[in-house]
């Protein structure tokens, strides 16, 4: 299969600049870069926008991110997932979308045009260069790629996906990369976001890292949503033995109550859901009727009451 315009373009190196690091065609909508803050404002064709964070490498937040927005979509809401982190994207992988074969296209207006797998539209920098290559960028250029992911992408199209996928997003989930710096600022201040979950483990390094986090989104003005405990025990299949590998939850939970958020829930240290998304199957579409399951769509159903995407019954 010949690679798309966008992947012959990144392979000749022609048209990448600080103003249009993505190489769209410059017929788009594509503005000057710009100086001094940028201008907050919605995302197209989206009403809900959440970030998924850690702060810390390693700890499962892009797994937590795909089974959230499985679980949204199986919730019964049209959900998007955009890959932030430019240097280790993770969701061409996580929804069996990577390779040669799977570009984005797109739109007559020069908008790029999600791709579908599980009725998740999916964006990724994954999508537009090799598994293998290296993006050797500096500020200019990674702010501008950002603010080309945010608002550069037509959520209203879908390829690959069916009929019920085309329209607009109830909710958009991104993957912010590790740390607090460029891109988790310039998202910040680019997108009026519903909230921010927090993902970290019970180990104490961590936990620290993710407080760096949890201060950054309250330094900038964005709600927390909640705390997701990821990895926190192991239940040993032979002796049904619970340990936790990575230390005491109470660490996790005595933060959540120092910082007034929510505990949102454990996610279990259990070898398929690693194996799983490394196929490109996440938990939630790979064992729906299991426990695990369960837990990403409970916490999908807290998170979605918080920002008024689920109406409470109660």
């Amino acid at each position: 299969m010949k690679p798309s315009p966008l992947r012959l373009i990144w392979a000749t190196g022609h048209l990448l600049s600080h103003e249009n690091p993505l190489g769209l065609p410059k017929t788009g909508s594509i503005s000057k870069f710009q100086r001094g803050l940028p201008t907050k404002r919605p995302i197209r064709n989206v009403a809900h926008v959440i970030a998924i964070s850690s702060a810390k490498g390693g700890v499962g937040k892009s797994t937590i991110a795909a089974n959230l927005a499985l679980a949204f979509t199986q919730l019964g809401y049209k959900t998007g997932i955009l890959d932030t982190d430019l240097f280790g994207p993770s969701i061409p992988t996580l929804f069996n979308l990577s390779g040669p074969d799977h570009s984005p296209t797109l739109t007559p207006n020069n908008q790029l045009i999600p791709l579908t797998n599980y009725a998740v539209k999916t964006m990724s920098m994954g999508y537009l260069v090799g598994e293998d290559a290296p993006l050797v960028w500096r500020g200019p250029m990674l702010l501008k790629a950002v603010q080309q992911l945010l608002h550069e992408v037509d959520w209203s199209s879908s390829s690959g996906g069916s009929s019920s996928s085309v329209g607009g997003l109830d909710i958009l989930v991104l993957d912010l990369p590790p740390g607090t710096g460029d891109i988790q600022l310039s998202i910040t201040q680019q997108v009026e976001l519903s909230g921010a979950v927090i993902v970290t483990t019970p180990h104490t390094l961590a936990i620290k890292d993710a407080i760096k986090g949890v201060n950054m989104f309250k330094k900038v003005g964005v709600p927390l949503l909640g705390v997701v405990n990821n990895m926190s025990t192991f239940h040993c299949p032979c002796c049904g033995t619970e340990t936790e590998v990575f230390g005491s939850s109470a660490q996790v939970k005595r933060v959540c109550e120092e910082h007034e958020m929510d505990y949102l829930g454990d996610v279990p240290l259990h070898g398929r859901i690693g194996e799983d998304g490394s196929l490109g199957r996440p938990t939630v579409v790979s064992e729906p009727e299991s426990g695990r399951a369960d837990v990403f769509r409970g916490i999908a159903r807290v998170v979605g009451e918080r920002i008024g995407l689920i109406k409470h019954d109660g």
